[in-house]
């Protein structure tokens, strides 16, 4: 019996073959045993193939070698450029959500340094929230064509000049329409890191990368109230707006100069150069210096492996060019196109009520919290600190338990896992996967959600209710995540537009109930009004069985029109060339 131990391939870009052995015996030529120690294979066109083979069975016994298709590897980035992307991504997805609540405690301050109304003053908040939903349409399709540098830079230096005429501003006009475009920009930042994980990670590792973004994303909204706390206390609420443009700074420099393009449609798996334009600027310095160097020595350019393994910088391209769309002007309704989807709009709809029972409690936090236990801003701030853990822990907790999950179940079906390469999930069940992990952690927050306005309700004890935050934070944002990576599997190839449509969903949904929830809390009462948050995501869990049922059936079809769109503009292309 031979046992194939080492395969050497080179191609063209085109996918590849490795050769195998298969369990079907053969009878041995003279010829075989003449070659025992090395067997040589015809490869396909444009490809060389050379294995060499050790004899470990006698000779009588020989395997066939079966050609297996694989291609090549998904990502061309090492483990430790995909970690500095990926703790990129997470610091700018915490940009928008942080923006929001850190405005809270500085309200009653502006209100009176500007001389307008609460009413007036909570208007800055909803125009946020609108935008928030809006403006994601936009960069998520550009970043989807573009790629994700651009719509980073242009996103975050939206965000800076905005921060910087906040702190300036004197009027509630300008308030407004600056608070409009800071939300504009920082609000951008959610899809385009859903959309670098997608670009950087295969099915299988994608639940801990998202989770480590989602980890972002979600703290935003509880430790803004601390920071914004003590900045107001202690500082006023201009210095609110210079912490965000010095942390605006902290991202945008470090990006500019080091972060490398990822998207796959510029630089397929990251072993094809971007644009001259679209390069970080240490490989700019790099590529000067190499200029320089090879015009006065005349000797080669120093190999991958001779480069400074430490610093991260676009991988040297095997490849010349790759077809890349043709840019034009984003079209935010893109995203509603895909919203329409079955399975799409099921995880939608179900990840904006999650979404929405979280942003319940945060809200009006303040109010009951004053009202309940005489607290003052400052204290009110440190009481977001149990969801402000519980949801870290939840994100990265969750992100590994779908990993798990991921792979027990493509052990129990016999699905091959390919981490270098990338899943063909046609016939994998992703919805299982991904739901199975989130109905243990849904419904013991659902209860908790129920528990905390009960114990509002009777005036409990404040350790009573900051425990609840604590199950809810962990349970509903572990949630949220969960279904986030759902939605990016679903859609890999437009990570970011779909990422938009969430957030479209989310933040209009999610600006109607902060609207509302004070008029339910005069007229239902504490623990009414949080029973039918819960009890409105227990309605709605049904949904998910849909999903897991029909789901798989939902996305082979589409796939199936993908594929048909795409030879129907092959065929044309050919007749037009002929």
């Amino acid at each position: 019996m031979k046992e194939l131990e080492e395969v050497s391939l080179e191609s063209n870009g085109s996918a590849e073959k490795e050769y195998a052995p298969t369990t079907s015996p053969m009878n041995t030529t003279q010829n075989d045993k003449d070659h025992r120690n090395s067997i040589s294979i015809e490869p396909p066109a444009n490809a060389s193939i050379q294995a060499e083979v050790k004899d470990t069975s006698p000779p009588a016994d020989m395997e066939k070698l079966a050609p297996v298709q694989t291609g090549p590897p998904y990502s061309a980035f090492s483990t430790s450029q995909k970690r500095l992307i990926v703790f990129m991504a997470t610091f700018s997805g915490f940009f928008s959500p942080l923006s929001g609540a850190i405005y809270f405690p500085a309200l009653n301050s502006l209100a009176a340094d500007l001389h307008v109304s609460d009413t007036l003053i909570n208007l800055s908040i909803t125009s946020y929230m609108i935008f928030q939903g809006l403006a994601p349409t936009i960069f998520g399709d550009f970043a989807d064509q573009a790629g994700r540098r651009p719509a980073y830079i242009i996103a975050f230096s939206i965000y800076l000049a905005a921060n910087i005429g906040l702190a300036l501003q004197d009027s509630y006009v300008a308030l407004v329409l600056l608070r409009c475009l800071q939300s504009g920009g920082s609000s951008a930042t959610v899809a385009i890191g859903m959309g670098v994980i997608a670009d950087i990670s295969t099915t299988s590792e994608r639940g801990s990368y998202m989770g480590l973004v989602s980890a972002g994303i979600m703290l935003g909204p509880a430790v803004g109230p601390v920071i914004g706390g003590l900045l107001a206390e202690f500082l006023g609420w201009r210095a609110i707006f210079w912490f965000l443009t010095i942390g605006t700074a902290t991202f945008l420099i470090p990006y500019i100069i080091f972060i490398p393009e990822t998207a796959r449609n510029i630089i397929g798996n990251g072993s094809v150069a971007p644009q001259a334009w679209n390069r970080t600027l240490l490989a700019c310095f790099q590529q000067r210096k190499l200029t320089k160097s090879t015009t006065h020595t005349h000797d080669p350019a120093p190999s991958p492996s001779t480069q400074d393994p430490g610093v991260l910088q676009t991988p040297v391209p095997p490849q010349p060019t790759l077809t890349r769309p043709k840019l034009r002007f984003p079209n935010p309704l893109k995203c509603l196109t895909i919203t329409v989807e079955k399975d799409v709009s099921i995880v939608l709809i179900y990840n904006s009520l999650i979404y929405v029972a979280v942003m319940v409690v945060n809200a009006s936090l303040p109010a009951l919290f004053a009202d309940i236990y005489a607290f003052n801003d400052l204290q009110i701030g440190l009481c977001y600190l149990p969801t402000a853990a519980a949801s870290c822990i939840a994100s990265i907790l969750s992100g590994k338990l779908l990993d798990w999950n991921y792979r027990r179940i493509a052990r129990n079906i016999g699905f091959p896992l390919n981490r270098k390469r990338g899943d063909d999930l046609a016939k994998y069940p992703i919805e299982r996967a991904r739901l199975q992990v989130l109905g243990p952690m849904l419904f013991p927050g659902l209860a908790a959600l129920v528990g905390y306005g009960w114990a509002l309700d009777r005036n409990a004890s404040l350790a009573v209710p900051l425990v609840l935050q604590f199950v809810m934070g962990y349970c509903l944002t572990g949630g949220f995540s969960i279904l986030s990576t759902l939605l990016v599997d679903l859609y890999p190839e437009s990570p970011s537009t779909v990422t938009a449509g969430n957030n479209l969903f989310r933040c209009l949904l999610g600006a109607a109930a902060i609207a509302a929830i004070n008029s339910m809390l005069e007229a239902m009462g504490r623990g009414w009004s949080f029973t039918f948050f819960a009890l409105l995501c227990t309605v709605a869990s049904p949904l998910l069985w849909v999903l897991c049922r029909w789901g798989p059936g939902w996305r082979e079809e589409r796939r199936a029109r993908v594929l048909n769109r795409k030879e129907e503009k092959a065929r044309q292309r050919g007749k037009e060339s002929a």
